[in-house]
This record gives C-alpha cells, sequence and structure tokens, in this order.
C-alpha cells in the first residue's frame, strides 16, 4: 500500500511526475476499430453523435478549419487595438496611452485610419490558426501514443506544454511574412496603406529577409504565449468542472459548456499576455525598422521599455483567446466532431495506486 499523502499529492499537483514506482498490472484495452485510443480535451458530445472517427484525417482537418475562423476572425476583430499597441510600443512619445493613441490616429488618419493592417492581420493569423489548433490536435494525439495511457494521465500538463510547443514552431513559420508586413503598415505612416502596396515594396528593398526577420522573436512571443494558452486552458477547464460547475460536465448542455470554455479561455488569455509580452514589443521595433536585431532592440528598450502597452495587449489578448476556445469548440459542436471530457485516471492506474480493489 502506497503513503495516503503520498497519493494525494500525485492526484493533485498539476505539473509534478508520480515520485514512486509502480508495479504491473496488466491495462484494461479500450478499442476504436481495433486501435487503442486516449482522448484529452475540453468539453464533449455524445460518442454515438459525432460525424468522424477521433484523430482521423476529418477529424484533423475539420479542426484546423476551426482554428482558421478562430484566429483569422478575432484577430482582424481587434485590428484598432492591435494598432494603438503597437505605435505605444514603438513610438511610446507620441502615443502614451489606449485612449491618447486611439485620439491620435483618428486625428491624423481618420476613423478609417484604425483598420489599417487588416488584410494581413485576416491572412496570417488565419494561417496561424490553421498550423496552431490542427497540429495541436496532431501532436497531443502523437505524444500521447508514444507515452502510454497511465503517463498520458500523470505527465498531462507536460503533454499539453509540448504539443502546443511543437504545434506554434510551424504556426509561426506560417505567420512571419504577414505579421511583418502588418506591422510596417500599421507603425510607419506614410510607407505603404494596402497589403498589395506593402509586400512589392518591402522584398524590392530587403528581399526574402524582410518577411522571415522577425521569425526568432515570434517564436519567443508566440511558444510560451500558446503553451500558456493550451496548458493553462486545459487544466482550467477541468478544475471548473471539478470545483465550480455545480453538476457533472456529462449533464452540462453545449452551451453551458461553451460558457465553461469561454471563462477558461479568458483565464488562460489574462495570462497568455504577461509572459509574451515583452517578446511582443521586440518584435513590434524590429519589424519596424531596417537592419535591427532582436539583441539590439531588446537593449534598447530595456527593462521598462519591453512592458509598455501591457494593458492593452490583456485587455486584447484576455478577449482573444476566450473568443478564440469559443469559436474553436462552437466549430466542434456545428461539425459534431468528437469532444473528449476532461481526462480521469485509467483504472489500471488506480489499481497501482490501491485506490480501488
Amino acid at each position: 500500500m502506497y503513503p495516503t499523502a503520498l497519493t494525494q499529492l500525485a492526484r493533485a499537483n498539476p505539473f509534478s511526475a508520480p515520485l514512486f514506482t509502480l508495479q504491473k498490472v496488466e491495462e484494461p484495452q479500450q478499442s476504436l476499430n481495433g486501435q487503442r485510443t486516449r482522448r484529452l480535451a475540453a468539453a464533449a458530445t455524445a460518442d454515438e453523435d459525432v460525424s468522424c472517427e477521433f484523430g482521423s484525417s476529418k477529424y484533423y482537418a475539420l479542426c484546423g478549419f476551426g482554428g482558421i475562423l478562430s484566429c483569422g476572425i478575432t484577430h482582424t476583430a481587434v485590428v484598432p487595438l492591435d494598432l494603438v499597441k503597437c505605435r505605444m510600443q514603438v513610438n511610446p512619445d507620441k502615443y502614451k496611452s489606449i485612449g491618447n493613441g486611439f485620439s491620435v490616429t483618428v486625428r491624423e488618419d481618420g476613423v478609417r485610419g484604425l483598420a489599417k493592417g487588416w488584410a494581413p492581420t485576416f491572412i496570417g493569423y488565419s494561417m496561424q490558426g490553421l498550423c496552431k489548433f490542427g497540429f495541436y490536435e496532431v501532436f497531443k494525439i502523437f505524444y500521447s501514443d508514444l507515452l502510454g495511457e497511465e503517463n498520458t494521465y500523470l505527465w498531462r500538463t507536460s503533454l499539453y506544454l509540448a504539443a502546443s510547443a511543437s504545434a506554434e514552431f510551424f504556426a509561426d513559420i506560417a505567420l512571419a511574412p504577414m505579421e511583418a508586413v502588418k506591422v510596417r503598415i500599421q507603425t510607419q505612416p506614410g510607407y505603404a496603406n494596402t497589403l498589395r502596396q506593402c509586400v512589392p515594396k518591402m522584398f524590392a528593398e530587403e528581399g526574402l529577409w524582410a518577411f522571415y526577420k522577425g521569425v526568432v522573436p515570434l517564436w519567443m512571443r508566440q511558444i510560451p504565449y500558446t503553451m500558456m494558452k493550451f496548458a493553462c486552458f486545459e487544466r482550467t477547464v477541468e478544475m471548473l468542472y471539478k470545483y465550480v460547475v455545480p453538476k457533472p460536465r456529462s449533464e452540462c448542455s453545449k452551451a453551458e459548456q461553451l460558457v465553461v470554455t469561454f471563462v477558461a479561455g479568458y483565464i488562460a488569455g489574462v495570462f497568455c499576455a504577461i509572459v509574451s509580452h515583452p517578446a511582443d514589443s521586440v518584435v513590434s521595433v524590429l519589424n519596424k525598422e531596417k537592419g535591427s536585431t532582436a539583441a539590439q532592440v531588446l537593449k534598447r528598450l530595456g527593462p521598462k521599455g519591453v512592458w509598455k502597452g501591457l494593458v492593452a495587449r490583456i485587455i486584447m489578448i484576455g478577449t482573444l483567446t476566450a473568443l478564440q476556445w469559443f469559436i474553436y469548440d462552437s466549430v466542434k459542436v456545428y461539425f459534431r466532431l468528437p469532444r473528449p471530457p476532461p481526462p480521469e485516471m485509467p483504472e489500471s492506474l488506480k489499481k497501482k495506486l490501491g485506490l480501488t480493489e
């Protein structure tokens, strides 16, 4: 029999690995068309009412489509706030606050000026969403299969972190060109007003490098952001159903499950904004200037300068993240995709821990 306190620690701690040795126990087989499956996700529809198999090509494709909608629509909707945030980062003397940034922009460029950069934003973040959410599902299932059912449960936070980091690596390569164009349009008045004007001008001046010189700072910003976004969201959903929602998830309607999704998404978004903001400031300045490196920009901004525009970004990213998860989960509901419940300890692991006879 294992010590009670140690067992409770293993069950309660979301970050640590088990600090004990488990005895060998035969695991019960759960099969779907002859293959073992392990599921980890936010919320669920009934298993008998799904349109495709969990982990199938159709499942991944529709998850990618959900990512396109969730990221493309939400980032485009907050372009005015993003524009002001970027200008506060690269020119804090002129744009002193959110309110001041809006008033200065409207006075100089009119109301239409607040929409500058909407086209590269929509294209770039749609491609990022495709890779971010689509590859997250791919890597989550892939890593889960490598770990096995018991380790998938015990190491689930590490699994979320690894899967999201892997997905974001590829997502940022897809995002980088349009992010560079967006920042150039938004932070250099008079340089270019549209995507069609900006792309050939940047290519003529700096070549292909102009579109990818910000990819490393993007990784610095987006990978920690996405790791927090997915891991915090997944664990927050789990905790909400366990401690806050007054009834089991299986008894919640789809609308109630989507409310939980939105709340968990907003909580995750606040933390996302904080951990990724310094790198976001570097990206904004780097894409505005020619010939600068990330290290040079970081040194010039200093410890205080990298936090300029944080409040605007918390508002923007908190709302964005909540809406993204809401849209993504809604797409899963609409297309009747498998949406597994929060993870539960496998029966085989309960036996090894002495929790069941």
